[in-house]
């Protein structure tokens, strides 16, 4: 699991580098005012950028943490099956807790978008 997590941060990683680059490939301003237009227009685009992708971390880390949340319950229940109905309200307040949290991290993630 932590090697296929490494991998996948590798692999987003490399694809940013590789669009950055490929953008200002694109674009060679050819007096100061338009440098500096460009030059505006990429921190826009790299703030817009890095925005979206920690509203994806917060949605990628809220469905590990529910996750983990339900798996949790299910051995527990499977340990103790009289202990069902406080293990099951348990885990649902759980859940609900980090899904409140995550959705509130992807709201800040997106206004910081605009």
């Amino acid at each position: 699991m932590n090697k296929m997590m490494r991998n996948v941060a590798l692999a987003f990683g490399t694809l940013a580098v590789v669009a950055v680059g490929q953008a200002l490939a694109q674009w060679t301003p050819t007096n100061e005012a338009e440098a500096l237009r460009l030059a505006a227009a990429e921190n826009e685009t790299a703030r817009r950028g890095f925005a979206a992708m920690g509203a994806g971390l917060a949605v990628l880390g809220g469905g590990i943490g529910i996750g983990l949340i339900g798996k949790g319950a299910v051995e527990s229940i499977a340990r103790q099956p009289e202990a069902t109905g406080p293990i099951g309200t348990n885990m649902i307040l759980a859940a609900a807790l980090v899904e409140g949290a995550t959705l509130f991290a992807v709201v800040v993630g997106l206004l910081a978008a605009l």
